[in-house]
């Protein structure tokens, strides 16, 4: 399917509200770090972070009878860059450029059939990012949609605050 055909149901999957390779690569969800799965330590290591967000994500779907999702990392590229972006100040905490980020990962898996996206900033661990979601109808609508694959972003900026931004796709 052409990315053209899909615009209508990307728009209407991508909300604008936020909480204060070339290659398809999954990753199966591991149980939350010890590093800052819990605690206030939003210092530790990104890519547990990214790990304990998938977990946590994956926990409350499987806790509603819907199936995990996988990371892809073509689409944490592009969650990554977009962190990145607003960490920067190149972009404004939003979703600007979700088309352009959808459209990358299509031409990394062919098709895209819907698409989502989540964003968050402040000094936040995992757990809490996954419960403002959760507690924000939007947010937790993708975050209970109809999809199979998700790619994670993390980026902190020069005062420290880090962004967020999750990616749900299917395909």
């Amino acid at each position: 399917m052409k990315f053209a055909k899909i615009l209508p149901t990307i728009l209407f999957s991508a909300l604008i509200v936020g909480i204060s390779s070339c290659h398809r690569k999954t990753i199966p969800a591991k149980s939350p770090s010890t590093s800052n799965a819990d605690n206030n330590n939003v210092a530790g290591d990104t890519a547990n972070m990214k790990q304990d967000i998938l977990f946590y994500i994956n926990q409350h779907r499987k806790s509603i009878g819907l199936t995990t999702l996988q990371m892809l990392n073509i689409a944490s590229i592009e969650a990554t860059r977009h962190c990145t972006n607003m960490a920067n100040h190149r972009v404004a905490f939003g979703h600007d450029g979700f088309e352009a980020r959808v459209a990358a990962i299509a031409r990394s898996l062919g098709t895209v059939s819907a698409a989502a996206e989540n964003v968050a900033d402040g000094q936040l661990t995992a757990k809490q990012v996954v419960d403002g979601w959760l507690h924000s109808p939007g947010h937790k609508k993708n975050i209970e949609g109809n999809y199979a694959l998700t790619g994670i972003g993390i980026a902190r900026d020069a005062g420290g605050v880090l962004y967020f931004t999750e990616i749900f796709i299917l395909k």
